[in-house]
């Protein structure tokens, strides 16, 4: 189908209950489905004459902490044939597990693996599922909201030892009340001595 909207309806129309919002944004479609509803859903995308989302461009997340359902999970197909993109959304809880699409597009291995280290949700069904971008030893997952921004530990080389070590990150006293205002605002303190 060449026409977006014409694509948006036939998808509402096939997949009618699995499919809980649709809209045309950006030259996009963006569908909001139920995550039981993946891997029908992603698996008739690929395989539909009409569709033809055969590539996988990217899976990801979005962490809202305040939300009971904290992740909103992302999936972004493309059909070369007619040069269209759609992206897949649900929301899930912290500690849900998700189906890996590993089956439907071997190139999801990769990308499940970037989504379990970085947010640590965890793939049913995944062949090799182990942390891909931060190190072995590693402690929590860097975009999670809650994760300190100077990370837990940080990593050297020590010539002493001849060997890469972690220690407890330590900053130093200059660094903890940098004053990012403007100079030419001055600073807060400045400005509360002037006043008195």
């Amino acid at each position: 189908m060449k026409n977006l909207a014409d694509l948006e309806k036939f998808i509402n129309s096939e997949l009618t209950s699995k499919i809980n919002n649709s809209f045309i944004k950006h030259n996009n479609i963006y569908l909001n489905i139920n995550q039981d509803e993946l891997i029908e859903v992603i698996s008739f995308l690929k395989t539909n004459k009409e569709t033809k989302f055969r590539q996988l461009i990217d899976i990801t997340a979005v962490d809202y902490p305040e939300n009971e359902n904290r992740f909103k999970m992302v999936y972004l197909l493309l059909s070369h044939e007619y040069n269209h993109r759609i992206i897949i959304d649900y929301s899930i809880k912290e500690n849900e597990v998700i189906s890996s699409l590993t089956s439907i597009f071997p190139s999801a291995n990769w990308m499940e693996r970037e989504v379990f280290d970085m947010y640590g949700l965890n793939f049913k069904n995944h062949p090799d599922l182990r942390r891909i971008l931060t190190d072995y030893g590693f402690e929590g997952h860097p975009l999670r909201k809650d994760f300190p921004l100077t990370g837990h530990n940080e990593v050297r080389y020590s010539e002493e030892q001849k060997k890469v070590i972690y220690e407890p990150v330590k900053l130093e006293q200059n660094y903890r009340n940098f004053d990012y205002e403007s100079p030419w605002e001055g600073t807060k303190y400045i400005k509360e001595i002037k006043k008195s």
